[in-house]
């Protein structure tokens, strides 16, 4: 996948705007507006446009089995993958777990994790520990989580011949990644953490510097971007300005 690609990507999920700019309109309108976007971040680069459904959303009331998440029905994931495949895009299902394991959802989602175009997002500011309840704090996660979700991936790569996978892991805080030294690349498997976080392009900018100086070698480098929460009072950080982050991102995704 690196470095012959850079991946730019819509989030979000039908319906439900606040979630995202995937969320927003016709599908297949925004699958032709995040191609034009990628073009825009090509830098030497195969320009990969990406769409980053919510397959799992995090809740704030605990649901029939107390896990503090909901799971995005099949035939939604069909429509989103089929319009990825016609549009040359990858699929990334994004996992936000609540209170339930992260692996234990990834696992739900092999179906469609065995296409070679379907991709995994983690979202651990939303895995909650007991007791807690998604929205009251952040979550978090782990390394050592994190790489059995990649050595997961990394078997269904070799079981079914497929080609490498993104794993993304989204973080907006030091606390949200924890031992981080234990993350380790799996065969088949790239690696990314996405530095999220809302603010103005300084601000963004300072949460760059204290998120990647951790990166262990092997881990690839993303960003995240929202086009309402990073504008107000501010401005959304132009391309160029995306790219002139040193290490370059290597996935670019819009809220």
């Amino acid at each position: 996948m690196f470095p012959r690609y850079r991946l730019v990507g819509f989030c979000g999920l039908p319906g439900a705007a606040a979630l995202g700019r995937l969320g927003t309109g016709d599908p297949r309108s925004r699958a032709v507006e995040v191609e034009k976007v990628a073009q825009s971040y090509a830098a030497g680069r195969e320009p990969m446009p990406v769409l980053e459904l919510l397959a799992v959303v995090a809740n704030a009331a605990p649901g029939a089995d107390g896990k503090y998440r909901t799971r995005i029905p099949s035939a939604v994931i069909r429509r989103f993958h089929e319009l990825a495949r016609a549009r040359r895009a990858l699929l990334l299902l994004n996992v936000q777990p609540g209170r339930a394991a992260p692996l234990e959802e990834v696992r739900a989602l092999r179906e469609w994790l065995v296409h070679p175009d379907v991709g995994v997002a983690l979202d651990p500011e939303w895995e909650m520990g007991a007791g807690e309840v998604p929205g009251g704090k952040f979550g978090h996660t782990s390394g050592r989580e994190v790489t059995g979700v990649a050595r997961y991936l990394s078997g269904l790569v070799a079981e079914h011949d497929l080609p490498e996978k993104p794993l993304v892991f989204h973080q907006v805080a030091p606390s949200v990644l924890r031992e981080e030294s234990a993350l380790r690349p799996h065969p088949g498997v790239a690696l990314i953490k996405s530095v999220d976080g809302i603010g103005s392009p300084a601000l963004k900018r300072g949460t760059w510097r204290r998120l990647v100086s951790r990166m262990p070698e092997g881990v690839h480098a993303g960003f995240k971007l929202f086009y309402e929460e990073d504008a107000q009072g501010s401005r959304l950080m132009s391309p160029k300005e995306v790219l002139a982050l040193t290490p370059r991102p290597e996935y670019v995704m819009y809220e």
